[in-house]
Order: C-alpha cells, then structure tokens, then sequence
C-alpha cells in the first residue's frame, strides 16, 4: 500500500510562506486598477474561500490521503499508520499560505480604504468577514502542523507563534469579528456573487463566527478547561449560532479540475467504509435492515447474534478491531440508518448513489472474488454481493496475499455517489456539531442555554435530517443496543456493556457452526479504557457519524482531543515501519504514540527558515514527526 501512495503526487512546489510579492501583483482585479481605494475587498475574500475547498490536486493529498485517513473516515493506510509525504505536505503548506495571503490581503486593503475614508456602506463588514474566515484558515493550518505564524502570510519571513497563542488570537478575532458586523446594512445586488458560502448574509456570518468560537474553544477544553468556559459560554450566550440545515458552512461543489471540484471526486479513490465507522454504526439505535431495506433483500439479514465466517488463514486477528477475523456473509441484522445512505450495499447496482468508479474499469461491478491457497490457487470462489463488510487498515502479510476480498472495490461498501459527483455542497460546518459542542459543555457542567440531552438529541436530528431518514429516529433515541464498540444510544442508558457477549458463527473453510466469547474493545486512551458509554462516549460517537463524510479534519481533531470515539489499530501482520511504537507486544492496546498527531513541517521550512523552524520546534516541545501531540491535544 505505502508504494502506491508514493507514486501518487506531482513534484514539489515552493513554500507560499517564501514567496514575496508587490502589494497588487497577486490582485485579481481590473488591471487598470491603480490604487488601493480601487481594490474590491470581495475579490480577495473569494478567491480565499474558493481556493480553500481544494482543487483536485490537493484535495486528494489532504482531505482524502491525510484526513479521512487519520479521521477514521476511509480506510487508506497512510498517516494512519505513520506515513508522512514530504511532497504532499510541502503542496499543502503552499496551499494554505495562498489562502491565508488572500484573506490577510483582504484586512488589510478593507483597513486601508476605510482609513482613506474611500470604503463603502458594507466595507466594514466584509472586513469582519474576512477575519472570521481568517480565522478558520490558521486553525487548519495550526492543526495540521502545529505552531504556525500570527502575522505570516505577508511577503516576509515572520517569527512563529505557540499554538496557543494562535488560538488565543483566532478566539479573540472571532468575538471581535462577531461583535462588529453591521446587520442591518444593506448590500448591492451582485455583492451576494463574491460570496460562495452565506452571500454576504451577515447574520450567517455571525452564526459562523459563534459556532467556530465553540468549536475551537472546546479544542482547549483538555488543557485550558478556565478559558474553554468563559469562551465557550460567551459565544453561545446570545443564541446566535448555526442551528439550522439552512444554516450551515458550505460551499457548492462543481465538476471539473478547479478548486470548486468535489474533494472526493477523484474516480481512483475508492473511498472505503472505515473499519472505525463500521463499528460504530453496527447494531447502534437498534433500527433494523428489514425494516429499512426492499423486501428482495430480506433473505440477506444475519440474526443480530452473527459474527461471520471465520478464516483464520486469511483474515488478520493482529489488532484490536473487535470485527478482526471474520467474513461477515450477509447484512447486519441492525445499523445504525446513516450507514446505507452514505455506504450503498456491495452489489445493489440498481441503486443510484451506488458507486461504480472507476468508469474505466468493472472492479466495482465485480463482486466475486477469490481466497488463495498457499500455491496461489482458488480455495474458495466468495460472492461479496449483498455483504457487509470493514475490515481494518494495515499489514495484513502473507493472510492478505492470499485474499481477494478484503481490498477490493466490488466487495465492500463505498461512499455514495452524491459525495463524489460534485452535486453536493462541501461542509465546513454542520448545524449537527453546534447541538453536540452544546451538550458536551453541559456535560462538563457549563452554562448553556439547553440540557445536555436535548442538545444530543437535537443534533443527532439534525443529522439523520441531513442524511433523509428521520423516520427512524424517534425509535433510535430510546435505543440501548450496543454498538460494536459498546456504545448505546440513549441518554439515559449509560450502562456498561457485559465483558463478553455469546455470538455464532460458522468456520469458512469447514461450514461448521461454533460460538464466539465476542469482547467489546477496550479504549485505554479514554478512561484507561474502563468505560465505553458514558455521556461523552455517546455524543463523540453521534457527532463522528454526523461529521461523515465532509468533517473528517474535525473528528481527527477529536480523537487527538479525547482519544474518543474509540480507533483501532492497525493490523500488523508485519510491522509497520512508519509506526514504530506499534508492537506485537501492545497492538491490543490504544496509544497516543501510535496514532497521528500532526503533520511534520516540509523540508522548505527547516532549510530556508531556520529561525522558525527552530522557533515552531521549540514551541512543539517535541521531535518535529507525525507523533509529537499539539499543545490542546496533551491529555
């Protein structure tokens, strides 16, 4: 796997951080334009918010090859498992820098006219907009590399800054940004056309600024629980949030090769159901297949106490997926609903969101495939087709040379089509996450203006509003099934799971009926990993299926938080060279020194700014690799 992901990229651009510019020579405005008072501050702010839904390029070295990756939200093997790429990572860092020298452009040309007394009616405004969305930019940046520059981005080599102190910054332009928008102004008809996400709606773009002010102080909340609280309540204090569908961050996607293209709509990508979010949704609410799925596809539902086949020579038991060893022949008595809206059935073709890529090939299409001897000849032909199956990333050595099945597209569920085909908009942030920030401050025993299970429940409304099957969530809020991982819906259940559950299942090679003593993992990160469905448990799981597919950076984030909700590791039938703390001595056993913390800084900072590098290191308080945590994720 890691010499595919090699070979994939383009060759290596200049650091943005590097380049210096004329003050207009980036402008993309009329080139008779001759001052600043002529600049369009929208221009700047567009092009910023337009670069940053990433062109094709990018986005599949980012979003889907660092993100979904290390968000648990595909199952690629990449920074999972500790592999870092100096060339997609020095591209991202130029990416970014572009952005963040657009919106900084904006600032400061907006400051100029409004000095000069040459500004508009709305100037001011889209001043405060641009800091807002300024201020997304540097927590992407900060959480992705860690210590970043507070005034970079300029044409200069600047000092850098802590990410504490970058996030002290952004929360204070936030409310400073919130608490200076003018709402009531009224704006030209073509104005709404420089903007991609709220049209220069300056009430969305106060909700916005509110909920980023509760995500990123929520970020803190681990290690600067006092100022997580004041920032916290006093963002959500006026009700002014995202709090509806309508609401929300996003950005319509287009087809083609240009920043508006879908970041997940590269054919070459399989997008795979993760291991991680298979297990979440697997038995979770209690809703079952028979009742949300055609009656032709009836025949194929498990009773709710199967496991699988079981092919010990083939499957790899070396991680603590609870799912590891098994082929699951069929579908899941119960799922959570999300899971087939976002995931069609393996060889439902009749499906319309189901995911035929790539065009130039039947893989997709092929859903018998074969398990090997060890002369390489067909022990079993398996029909894949109306199966339901995530198995975990990693090495799976001399049991995944002798499998076809495990790593093939026709086999295993794949993102649907409506999140590849550039139809959909990308967002940046869902109404679902502001009810979940708010019921995990009530949690923590904060001030907020509803309970904690009101909240909880309303996101996860939210969430099955947003995926079109809210039928079933009224029965799904009462649920206490258990989940794979031994998680239960239900506020009021906070019951542990049994240690060990009775499960069937049936020997692959032989037919014969056994039982399994199945354990729910142990998550030795949270809690010392004695506790799988408490309140935190709970909305971690709801606002992981929520985020799926558009926030995979978000639950990345939460893991590294909070080391919810629960992540496997890796399979390691032979070690994995870019992830040397993972042992056959603890893969049971979850780490922050094996799971990705960050990106390590491209090799442009370190060779042509020493002085900040060797400042970003410091201010790291660790070696400069992908295992060294940020500052808000030292738990």
């Amino acid at each position: 796997m890691k010499k595919m992901l090699k070979k994939i990229g383009f060759h290596l651009m200049a650091v943005g951080l590097l380049v210096s510019c004329s003050d207009f020579e980036d402008m993309n405005v009329d080139p008779t334009a001759a001052s600043v008072d002529q600049v369009q501050v929208e221009y700047f702010i567009n092009s910023s918010i337009i670069g940053a839904q990433q062109d094709p390029n990018i986005a599949e070295r980012v979003f889907v090859l660092y993100w979904k990756d290390a968000g648990r939200m595909d199952r690629i093997g990449s920074l999972s498992e500790g592999y870092y790429s100096e060339d997609w990572s020095s591209q991202y860092y130029t990416y970014v820098s572009r952005w963040l020298k657009d919106i900084n452009t904006a600032v400061r040309v907006a400051d100029e006219q409004i000095e000069s007394g040459n500004s508009k009616a709305y100037t001011n405004n889209l001043k405060q907009i641009a800091r807002i969305w300024r201020a997304y930019l540097m927590s992407e940046m900060a959480d992705n590399f860690g210590p970043m520059p507070i005034d970079g981005f300029q044409g200069v080599n600047p000092d850098y800054n802590s990410v504490k102190d970058v996030y002290y910054f952004i929360l204070d332009e936030l409310k400073e940004a919130s608490n200076s928008l003018e709402l009531d102004v009224n704006n030209p008809d073509n104005l709404k056309n420089g903007d991609p996400a709220y049209g220069y709606n300056y009430t969305k773009w106060k909700q916005y600024a509110n909920s980023l002010r509760m995500r990123f102080a929520m970020r803190l909340s681990e290690v600067d629980a006092a100022k997580a609280k004041t920032e916290f309540e006093d963002a959500v204090s006026g009700g002014v949030y995202i709090s509806l569908l309508d609401d929300n961050f996003a950005v319509q996607e287009k087809d083609g090769w240009n920043d508006l293209a879908g970041v997940m709509s590269r054919e070459w990508n399989s997008q795979y159901l993760s291991a991680t979010s298979n297990n979440l949704m697997i038995g979770l609410g209690g809703v079952t297949s028979e009742s949300m799925l055609s009656a032709d596809k009836h025949s194929y539902i498990k009773p709710a106490n199967y496991m699988g086949l079981k092919y010990d020579d083939h499957f790899t038991t070396l991680t603590n997926d609870p799912s590891a060893g098994f082929w699951f022949d069929g579908l899941h008595n119960s799922i959570d609903p999300r899971a087939y809206d976002a995931y069609p059935i393996p060889g439902d073709f009749d499906n319309p969101e189901f995911n035929k890529y790539p065009s130039w090939a039947s893989n997709a299409t092929t859903t018998k495939r074969n398990l090997l001897d060890d002369a390489g000849n067909t022990l079993q032909e398996i029909e894949a087709a109306f199966t339901w199956n995530a198995p975990a990333n990693g090495d799976w050595g001399e049991k995944g040379s002798k499998n076809r099945l495990y790593w093939y597209q026709g086999t295993l569920p794949r993102l649907a089509s409506k999140y590849r085909n550039s139809t959909m908009k990308r967002v940046f942030f869902g109404s679902w996450e502001s009810y979940f920030l708010i019921a995990e401050a009530a949690v923590k025993g904060w001030n907020v203006p509803m309970s904690g299970k009101s909240a909880y429940e309303e996101g996860i409304r939210q969430s099955f509003s947003y995926s079109n099957v809210s039928a079933y969530v009224d029965s799904y809020l009462t649920s206490e099934n258990y989940n794979r991982v031994g998680t239960s819906v239900s506020w009021n259940h906070t019951a542990e799971p049994p240690a060990t559950v009775v499960m069937n299942y049936i020997d692959g090679y032989t037919g014969t009926p056994g039982t399994y003593n199945f354990k729910y993992p142990s998550n030795t990160i949270y809690q010392g990993g004695s506790v799988k469905n408490d309140l935190l448990t709970k909305i971690i799981t709801q606002k992981f299926i929520a985020q799926t597919p558009w926030l995979p950076l978000e639950t990345w984030n939460d893991h590294r938080r909070l080391g919810l909700p629960f992540f496997e590791n890796p399979a390691i039938e032979n070690l994995l060279p870019d992830s040397p703390n993972l042992t056959l001595g603890n893969y049971m056993t979850n780490s922050v020194k094996v799971f990705p913390q960050r990106l390590k800084y491209p090799s442009g900072i370190s060779n042509n700014v020493p002085k900040g590098y060797k400042q970003a290191v410091e201010f790291l308080e660790g070696p400069d690799n992908v295992f060294t945590p940020l500052w808000w994720a030292k738990h």
